[in-house]
């Protein structure tokens, strides 16, 4: 029996829909599945170099131009450090003027196309901010994670895990300050990382796999000489740092955690993360499913990974409102539940995996309560 000519078309649409809905959900999924570290997250917008003058820069006026604080400045082959907008200098009606800390890599000149990030140093500790370290392999599940320690005389070390759209160079924006409380850092490279080992499918998991290293890092610290670990992770690092604390089996080592924009509800991080990539609404839930079916993640799974029963060990959220990534709302949640030992730390006016940025007094001070108690 032949098909008629107007249903053969029919079919020949409908399978060709369903494949490029198929195609545009992996497509949208790749933004958290297959990251690039050190690559501006999509729905960054990129902002035009009108002028450099000295210590100032300046730059296409937006929302993100505006933002208080102190933000690294990235294109392919630049790097450079911007602190606040400059009040008062004078400047076309369409720009804003920020002050220029340091042009660390490259040239920064009229008419470069450029990002904000909260990534605002570029190589090691030792070269960025003068502090001595080693360069150490930890022992990890899939091969040698690269890290970094610098060392302190204390017997509780801080381990940081950075998160979406950036390297271990992230942390280093509070290695200074962990340094004057006398804190060792052990800063982690994981599985995908530049030097680390990829997974065999080089697809992430939002955590939900990664932590394992964070597992690594933990027994590498205490077997030199570690009593106790404070977890600091930002983004996904945040959720590898949560889900550490209730899975390894040396969670009892965990004395407290430090979660900067956490990742609490994936799917809805997937979605911002599609949004922002221009994918028309109807096919996010698309995107969601092929991140699940591609992953094997559970929505559920990271919800009951931050039961309040689970988290018990003393833990700071830093988060904020204007985060479009991370829903805010998931970490006051988290928060409200254990009110005597989660402490929430709002910061406004910060975009997600970016509240030392904009406020770097307030963060460290807010960190120092914190770890006061747990040195």
């Amino acid at each position: 029996m032949r098909v008629r000519p107007v249903a053969a078309t029919a079919v020949t649409t409908l399978v060709g829909a369903g494949a490029a809905a198929v195609a545009a959900g992996r497509y949208a999924s790749d933004v958290a599945l297959r990251p690039v570290p050190g690559r501006p997250l999509p729905g960054e917008p990129a902002l035009t170099v009108h002028a450099v003058d000295g210590d100032r820069v300046t730059l296409t006026r937006s929302i993100a131009a505006l933002r208080r604080g102190t933000y690294g400045l990235t294109a392919r082959g630049l790097h450079a450090v911007v602190g606040p907008v400059v009040e008062g200098a004078p400047h076309p009606a369409d720009c804003v003027v920020r002050r220029l800390e340091r042009v660390t890599h490259g040239v920064l000149e009229p008419g470069a196309r450029v990002w904000l990030t909260p990534q605002v140093h570029l190589g090691n500790p030792r070269d960025a901010l003068g502090l001595d370290h080693a360069d150490v392999a930890v022992p990890g599940e899939l091969g040698p994670l690269p890290a970094w320690f610098v060392p302190g005389d204390r017997d509780t070390w801080v381990i940081t895990v950075h998160g979406l759209g950036t390297t271990r160079e992230h942390p280093m924006v509070v290695m200074p300050f962990l340094h004057r409380q006398r804190l060792p850092v052990l800063d982690l490279g994981y599985r995908g990382d530049p030097g680390a080992p990829r997974s065999p499918d080089g697809i992430g998991r939002f955590g939900a796999a990664e932590w394992r290293d964070l597992d690594a890092a933990i027994r590498y610290a205490v077997r030199y000489g570690a009593r106790h670990v404070v977890l600091h992770g930002w983004s996904t690092g945040a959720t590898m740092a949560l889900l550490a604390a209730s899975e390894s089996g040396v969670r009892d080592r965990v004395g407290g955690l430090v979660l900067d924009s956490p990742v609490l509800d994936w799917p809805a991080t997937l979605r911002a993360l599609a949004a922002a990539r221009r994918l028309p609404a109807a096919l996010v839930p698309l995107a969601v499913r092929a991140a699940q079916g591609r992953t094997g993640l559970d929505p559920d799974a990271l919800a009951r990974a931050v039961d309040p029963a689970r988290p018990d060990v003393p833990t700071l959220i830093v988060h904020g409102p204007d985060d479009t990534l991370a829903p805010w709302h998931a970490s006051r949640e988290l928060a409200a539940r254990r009110p005597g030992l989660i402490h929430l730390h709002a910061v406004r006016h910060a975009p997600h995996a970016a509240m030392w940025n904009a406020h770097p007094a307030g963060y460290e001070e807010s960190l120092r309560r914190f770890l006061i108690p747990l040195m």
